[in-house]
């Protein structure tokens, strides 16, 4: 357990990430970070949700249009 104290930064707040938290997510300075609200409380993670979602999508078209994706990727 990593205790994180909150500062006030210009007009917001901020925190600084201990070096082994950077290392776990796999960021480095100018990475982005993602904070989604789930049921079971706060998920921090350095892959963004959205992607995932397009990926899915993807993956259930990419089979039926094909012919049109690989004339798109010339």
């Amino acid at each position: 357990m990593h205790i994180l104290k909150i500062r006030k930064v210009g007009n917001s707040l901020g925190t600084t990430l201990p070096k082994e938290v950077l290392q776990k997510l796999r960021v480095s300075e100018g990475d982005s970070i993602f904070v989604t609200e789930t049921p079971d409380g706060i998920h921090i993670t350095a892959h963004n949700p959205d992607f995932e979602k397009a990926m899915e999508a993807y993956k259930k078209v990419s089979h039926k249009y094909r012919n049109a994706l690989r004339e798109l990727a010339k």
